[in-house]
């Protein structure tokens, strides 16, 4: 099978997993589409707990992964919203900030296509400088390279997820996407109360660009 039918595949069922009752973070949508799932790599990463293969997430009422030692609670700053949502009269947004990378889901309100312009958008980390942003298909070989945009057709929805493109690792001969966390989940992870992270998306609507600011914090860290 070809991988990125795959990662389509594990992406939906991620997010199908993530609207059922008991969630947390988000709104619910009536229909859904992708993020992807993954397993972890064994691999350490300066304190970042791994380095993992795609995105993992939670469907309990804290994201992370299952062996985590602390869990993160968070809060959309900008635009504020206490259901990690936001609307014009154009797309709405439906997001969901992981310790491993940031979820997000649009909807085209309008009745022709607009384009998410990856190769314009930038990724605010919780540490370090902002730079270009990976999305799920986006490989280690694929760094320097121009990233085409993403068509969402008219009426419909979209999913993805999103990380610094930097974070990227080489996974050889394999076809993983290979990459650090945005926050660790280790001994580590309580320094990162109060840190904000986000990203800047462009899309270009009606043949204009239009940038979408989005940024999170960290209201608290939780051992487990």
């Amino acid at each position: 099978m070809d991988p990125r039918s795959s990662r389509a595949i594990l992406l939906t069922c991620l997010w199908v997993a993530f609207l059922l009752p008991g969630c947390s973070a988000g709104p619910d949508p009536q229909t859904s589409a992708p993020p992807p799932s993954s397993t972890a790599s064994p691999k350490d990463d300066a304190g970042f707990s791994r380095i993992v293969s795609g995105s993992d997430d939670s469907t309990g009422a804290l994201p992370g992964s299952p062996e985590a030692m602390y869990r993160y609670r968070f809060t959309q700053s900008d635009p504020p919203s206490d259901k990690f949502t936001y609307r014009d009269r154009d797309v709405t947004f439906y997001m969901r900030p992981t310790p491993s990378a940031l979820y997000f889901q649009v909807e085209n309100l309008q009745g022709l296509p607009v384009w998410i312009e990856w190769e314009r958008s930038v990724f605010y980390p919780a540490s370090g400088l902002p730079g270009k942003l990976a999305h799920s298909t986006t490989q280690w070989k694929d760094r320097y390279a121009v990233q085409p945009p993403t068509q969402i057709p008219g009426t419909q929805r979209f999913s993805d997820y999103t990380l610094p493109l930097d974070y990227l690792f080489d996974p050889g001969s394999s076809t993983e996407q290979l990459h650090r966390r945005l926050l660790p989940e280790d001994s580590s992870a309580p320094q990162y109360t109060n840190a904000t992270f986000g990203m800047d998306l462009v899309m270009r609507i009606e043949d204009k660009y239009r940038t979408y600011r989005f940024r999170f914090r960290v209201v608290s860290v939780i051992p487990r």
